[in-house]
């Protein structure tokens, strides 16, 4: 079809920091695309076999981990509004529009979920976006406090669920320990400490083999997942999404912030940020990864400092790009496909590490994957600017407006 109008004019900041974090993102997916799971939580338990790997999982814990899925949450938030806001404007019934979209979007996650990859955010983000709706009418400074109870009702969560780790630990430790209170500590240990030998050679031949064992395995092992999420990731989540809404509110994330607050902004939040994650990396190398560290720092205390760094980071990516070139416009249309970007980064990585594609899951290390992601970068950065030059939206952001509107939406763009 062709368009008779093109769409409204986006924000350029909004699809550039996008970009940046649908790229991002993919940095610590790898991991559990490439590795068991619990490599994700913990670098002992796989893929840290060198001084390289070492390096890599430092990096990405101190610069990477969270705070590129902070981000994407963040954009999250500041995009629905502005559906919200132009649709109200355009005369259209906003409730209609953000509802059925989301509605849309949790089909799409539930899809993704058990038929491709187990990572899958976009169920949570709907379910969780549905929630945000009620905050659409608050002031930049009532986002903002919401937020803050929010992430540090994260925090308490994650922080109790660490302190009964440790009391699990010790009552199962005891003389005479009840078998039931045995059989929680090493299943909850199992998720977050070193597997056994028998538990990764059980992970590595179900990934390595055919497509329907690794769904079966899903709906069966894995099957509430997406539900566990959105109670143990949920606040966090909305937190970040009104902290998006309340940065699209105040000018934050369109760019019109002077040069010395954006400044200011990337000098506390990584002035904040890097120490303290830095510090976290010393104890867990100290306590030799153990698991109640592994779970009192990942899960507990990078939830405080994690808005900090997001915050920095997309101050950071408002600066370095004000100025257009070939690479920003890249990013910014790799934004604008993030939606594409995200769905089709996990069919490729899946037919690249799961048994029914190339079979590399459990071969690589954690700096080797790392060229895994920088040649997907390129695909991205590559295919993303040459399909929107033609196409007004990638296809996965063309199917869902589709569907969410209940008509075929115009794809191709009016010749200039």
């Amino acid at each position: 079809m062709t368009a008779t109008t093109e769409p409204q004019p986006r924000i350029a900041t909004l699809d550039i920091v996008r970009g940046v974090a649908v790229m991002g993102i993919l940095a610590m997916n790898v991991i559990a695309f490439a590795m068991p799971i619990e490599a994700y939580m913990n670098p002992a338990a796989y893929g840290l076999d060198t001084t390289a790997d070492f390096i890599a999982w430092a990096f990405s814990f101190i610069f990477v981990d969270g705070k590129m899925r902070g981000l994407f949450s963040f954009l999250f938030g500041a995009s629905m509004l502005l559906v919200i806001e132009r649709a109200g404007a355009a005369g259209r019934s906003a409730v209609s529009v953000h509802f059925r979209r989301m509605g849309w979007l949790a089909i799409f996650g539930l899809l993704h979920y058990y038929l491709v990859w187990f990572g899958d955010i976009l169920f949570l983000y709907s379910v969780i976006g549905m929630i945000a709706w009620l905050f659409r009418d608050r002031d930049s400074e009532s986002l903002i406090k919401w937020a803050f109870w929010l992430i540090l009702a994260q925090f308490a969560l994650m922080a109790l669920f660490a302190w009964s780790f440790d009391t699990l630990s010790e009552a199962a430790a005891a003389p005479g320990a009840d078998p039931e209170v045995v059989r929680q500590w090493t299943a909850m240990k199992a998720g977050f400490g070193v597997p056994s030998a028998a538990t990764l050679a059980q992970d590595l031949a179900l990934y390595r083999g055919g497509y329907g064992d690794i769904v079966v395995a899903r709906f069966t092992t894995q099957g509430t997942t997406p539900f566990m999420n959105l109670f143990l990731l949920g606040s966090e989540t909305l937190g970040y999404m009104l902290l998006g809404m309340a940065a699209l509110k105040s000018g934050f994330l369109t760019g019109d912030w002077d040069k010395g607050a954006y400044r200011r902004t990337v000098l506390i939040g990584l002035g904040v940020g890097v120490p303290a994650y830095a510090v976290m990396t010393w104890l867990l190398v100290a306590s030799d990864f153990s698991v109640s560290m592994v779970l009192a720092t990942t899960m507990a205390a990078s939830v405080v400092f994690r808005p900090a760094m997001i915050y920095a980071y997309a101050a950071l990516i408002i600066l370095a790009t004000r100025r257009s070139g070939w690479l920003v416009d890249r990013i910014a249309a790799a934004g604008r496909a993030a939606f594409t970007n995200y769905l089709g980064t996990s069919l490729v990585m899946t037919i690249l590490f799961y048994g029914y594609g190339f079979g590399l899951y459990g071969t690589m290390g954690r700096a080797e994957v790392w060229l895994v992601v920088t040649a997907m970068w390129a695909v991205m950065l590559l295919w993303s600017r040459a399909w929107l030059d033609r196409y007004r939206y990638g296809p996965f952001e063309w199917l869902w407006r589709t569907l969410a509107r209940g008509q075929v939406q115009p794809m191709r763009r009016l010749p200039a």
